[in-house]
């Protein structure tokens, strides 16, 4: 469901989105590379690009993909980097997910994630497909 009456319209993003069958619920993902190593110090559009990533590699290790995701939750240190996280989403969401709804998604600022230099942190609901 991507449009409510009543409601101003989701920019890049559904109101609701509804599936049956089982759920995984991903932990929040960081801009660290496999070796631990943050990436895109004080960017956070590359920040986004490498959480995403993470992200895509646990849809991966599930048996999913990009269109099972069906709800983001984002943690931002800055409000005003909005955009670059827009950005880096719909550069790998919309060519995974076409003419589909991008996720139902929630924005929390927060005054800080786990470690200073990290700006940004991506969590999900991801409806599994079945076999």
């Amino acid at each position: 469901m991507t449009e409510v009456p009543g409601n101003a319209p989701g920019f890049g993003f559904a109101h609701a989105v509804t599936v049956s069958g089982a759920l995984a619920f991903v932990s929040g993902q960081v801009p660290l590379d496999a070796d631990g190593r943050l990436v895109g110090p004080d960017d956070t559009g590359a920040q986004t690009a490498q959480a995403l990533e993470n992200l895509g590699r646990v849809l991966v290790t599930l048996g999913a993909d990009w269109p099972d995701v069906v709800k983001l939750t984002w943690f931002l240190t800055e409000a005003a980097d909005l955009q670059p996280v827009r950005d880096a989403r719909d550069a790998l969401l919309r060519p995974a997910l076409g003419d589909r709804p991008n996720p139902a998604s929630s924005l929390v600022r927060v005054a800080g994630l786990f470690r200073p230099d990290v700006l940004v942190e991506v969590e999900a609901v991801v409806a599994l497909p079945t076999s």
